[in-house]
């Protein structure tokens, strides 16, 4: 697929930019994101801490109490409590940042990790599991469908790759309500979808196809949102060895006719190759894109999964 010309917007925690806003007066510079990813993303850095009027350096805070409604105190001053400007602040970024399409959010910060973020009792004891950041929970909870991960877990080829998957889609989906949501916008949309779809859920890709194929006179503002909903929840489930092979030998049937008995083979042996983990996806995908270069087919031409995110990004060599 062809990409816009405007770069998609990420918001990310400005530490991981390089700006020296923690606690400490440090960093904890990406360099994945300052230096690879900002080819292809207006990054928009973002630190509630600093936001809120804390200092740099600064005491640094922790969660304390439930892990569902914890408390943001001051590690040693516990009059400091800065849970609701953190949360206030959240609520407001989420309200101006209206056009992003993902966030990478800082991991284990009692404001901004996503996940297993330290909280604990007040006796000191640390709470099993941890929880949420607070700026980063008001800041999702207003944005329910947007792509969000944290910098540690994009070192994961994988989650990276899913990852950047969501937020072009996610891009994909904005430019389509701009345009003006239509019953064949939304159906052409998801013939598009088909496969990243069926790779990543193979169930949800049945239940959405449904869900469009009983439109019947429905408003496509009303049924747009809550297809698109469905649809990045879908893609949050990481594709698979097993449900990439049965794609790619779903669209290796549309050469049925137009390539011979051993380019067929070859094509098989290659897909049975990644299967078993000798090669990389990008493998099969450059073999299934030289046929069809020479055969080519309207159908699989417009398919997402081909080409879900920039190639030079090469994030399918990986996986």
């Amino acid at each position: 697929m062809p990409h816009a010309a405007v770069k998609p917007k990420i918001a990310i925690s400005a530490c991981l930019m390089g700006a020296e806003v923690r606690y400490n007066g440090g960093h904890k510079e990406s360099r994945l994101c300052s230096q690879v990813l900002t080819d292809y993303f207006d990054f928009i850095p973002v630190c509630p801490e600093v936001a809120i009027g804390l200092g740099t350096p600064r005491e640094p805070i922790r969660l304390v109490g439930d892990p569902d409604q914890p408390q943001a105190i001051g590690t040693i001053n516990p009059d400091i409590n800065v849970t609701r400007p953190l949360a206030k602040y959240g609520q407001k970024m989420a309200a101006e940042l209206g056009e992003i399409c993902g966030y990478i959010f800082m991991q284990k910060s009692p404001s901004c990790g996503l996940e297993r973020v330290k909280v604990y009792h007040a006796n000191g004891a640390p709470v099993d599991g941890g929880g949420r950041g607070i700026y980063a929970r008001a800041f999702c909870a207003l944005h329910p469908d947007l792509p969000v991960e944290e910098d540690g877990r994009l070192n994961d080829p994988v989650l990276r790759e899913n990852f950047l998957t969501r937020v072009f889609a996610y891009n994909a989906w904005q430019q389509l309500r701009q345009a003006g949501l239509t019953r064949r916008g939304l159906t052409d949309f998801h013939s598009r979808y088909k496969y990243l779809l069926m790779a990543h859920n193979p169930v949800q890709y049945k239940t959405l196809g449904n869900l469009l194929g009983n439109m019947g006179q429905t408003d496509p503002n009303e049924l747009g949102p809550r297809y698109f909903s469905e649809l990045m929840a879908a893609l949050k489930k990481c594709a698979t060895r097993r449900t990439h092979t049965n794609v790619l030998q779903h669209i290796s049937g549309y050469l049925k006719q137009a390539i011979s008995a051993e380019d067929k083979q070859e094509m098989q042996h290659v897909i049975g190759q990644y299967r078993h983990g000798i090669v990389p996806l990008v493998v099969p995908l450059t073999l299934l894109k030289h046929y069809f270069r020479q055969h080519p087919d309207p159908y699989i031409a417009q398919q997402v999964y081909l080409q879900p995110h920039p190639e030079n990004l090469s994030l399918r060599n990986a996986i």
